[in-house]
């Protein structure tokens, strides 16, 4: 007996939520290509330039240290004081055998040689003055007039040193700095104390910038 109260299954009949939907005509259509970027019409020369800037910009919070400062030391002198010890006591015993040449002339004379001296002194010591720091090499001269030039220290290609007899034994002398700087190429430093530690300390920085630049170059 066949119920007729309940209603037969169709298969035959689409089921609602399986139906596809219409798509939207008003909808954007997909695209399948990707956005194309805009060109780099930047030279080779201008990007790496751009990238040692960046990261010259990553390095600005260094700070920079002050190493050494000095100028021109007394013990540089000692050689002086001793010649002009020597030339003094010979124009006094040369005062008692000749003539012309009383002992008034030669204590007037003596007085000027030591006055010279001690003058050439206080330039040197008042008028020179050095500093090196991490990253530069400054020196000041002048006493009433005051000239400050300041070098890159991976500017610097050579330093060296030279010492008299006496000098050697003060361990004092003169460094002399060849560099690329076009203000200063070639750069005497007289009287230096402890010569050999400063000569060796200003090369260490040398080197030292030249490696951390050489690096900070090859990782761009």
């Amino acid at each position: 007996m066949t119920d007729t109260g309940k209603p037969t299954d169709d298969p035959t009949t689409p089921d609602s939520a399986t139906e596809p939907t219409a798509a939207d005509p008003l909808a954007p259509a997909a695209s399948s290509t990707p956005p194309t970027s805009p060109a780099d019409d930047r030279t080779p020369r201008q990007r790496f330039e751009e990238a040692a800037a960046s990261k010259r910009s990553l390095d600005d919070h260094e700070p920079e240290e002050t190493l050494w400062e000095g100028g021109y030391s007394p013990k540089a002198m000692v050689g002086s004081w001793i010649g002009l010890t020597l030339i003094s006591i010979g124009l006094l015993v040369a005062a008692g055998f000749i003539e012309q040449l009383t002992f008034g002339i030669a204590l007037i004379v003596i007085a000027v040689l030591w006055i010279l001296v001690g003058l050439s002194y206080a330039a040197k010591r008042l008028g020179v003055h050095y500093e090196l720091t991490s990253q530069r090499f400054i020196h000041k001269t002048g006493i009433l007039t005051r000239r400050t030039d300041r070098i890159e220290v991976i500017d610097i290609d050579d330093v060296s040193y030279q010492q008299g007899p006496i000098q050697r034994i003060f361990q004092v002398g003169t460094i002399s700095i060849t560099s690329s700087d076009r203000s200063d190429p070639e750069l005497e430093l007289i009287g230096i104390n402890k010569v050999g530690e400063v000569a060796g300390l200003i090369d260490d920085i040398r080197r030292s910038e030249r490696r951390r630049r050489s690096l900070h170059i090859e990782s761009i």
